[in-house]
């Protein structure tokens, strides 16, 4: 977002900006509370999550360099969810009425900054086709895959967060997913605690289907 300013109106930026650490598990922001500043993941990741009624559901995860929340800097409005660390975190910490005066001085970050939002609201697109087009047995092999390319597609890796975070993001429950990780074990899928083996990727393919409509972060 910030690559192609102005040099004077990006060093104007950073003279009220501040970068600090969290430790894990930190609530950072609730939601409904006033949106003072845009954050920055430089180190670490965010789990975005909401609740209502006694129920709680993550909807995020951010990792570097993600930002967040743009929108509702933008727009001077209250936070509509609420974000905790889920590892020991580096967040550049933005003030949000230096980011609009950027937004009215500067077009080339207007036009990032427009580009970024575009995004976001495609990312929740393909989330909320993900969850209505899908069974949880599909969403979880999808994630799998997903996953298991970004680690290199070598077939081994970690889930980067506990069971229950994966459970609600991906919109089960943690026996809904216990469940789950059971019936892949027949699409070769092994999980010996946080480490997930797959066996079989074609297989695991095929009861997937992928489509790059709802899992390519690109398109």
């Amino acid at each position: 977002m910030f690559s192609g300013m102005d040099q004077r109106n990006f060093e104007k930026l950073m003279q009220a900006t501040f970068l600090q650490r969290f430790p894990a598990q930190l609530v950072m922001i609730r939601e409904g509370d006033s949106a003072d500043f845009l954050h920055v993941v430089i180190e670490g990741s965010i789990d975005f999550f909401a609740e209502h009624a006694g129920r709680e559901t993550s909807l995020w995860i951010a990792r570097p360099y993600a930002t967040f929340i743009l929108a509702a800097v933008m727009r001077d409005e209250v936070y509509l969810h609420s974000a905790r660390t889920l590892e020991t975190s580096r967040i550049l910490m933005i003030p949000a009425k230096a980011v609009r005066e950027a937004f009215d001085s500067d077009p080339v970050f207007a036009r990032a900054t427009v580009q970024e939002l575009a995004a976001r609201y495609r990312g929740v697109v393909k989330d909320l086709k993900n969850i209505k087009l899908r069974p949880s047995l599909e969403r979880l092999a999808n994630w799998l895959l997903r996953r298991n390319i970004n680690a290199g597609a070598q077939g081994r890796f970690e889930i980067p967060f506990d069971k229950k975070t994966l459970a609600s993001h991906l919109g089960m429950t943690p026996e809904n997913l216990s469940r789950n990780f059971a019936s892949l074990q027949a699409y070769g899928v092994e999980m010996n605690s946080k480490e997930i083996t797959l066996r079989d990727v074609a297989s695991l393919t095929r009861l997937a289907k992928p489509n790059r409509l709802i899992d390519d972060p690109d398109s």
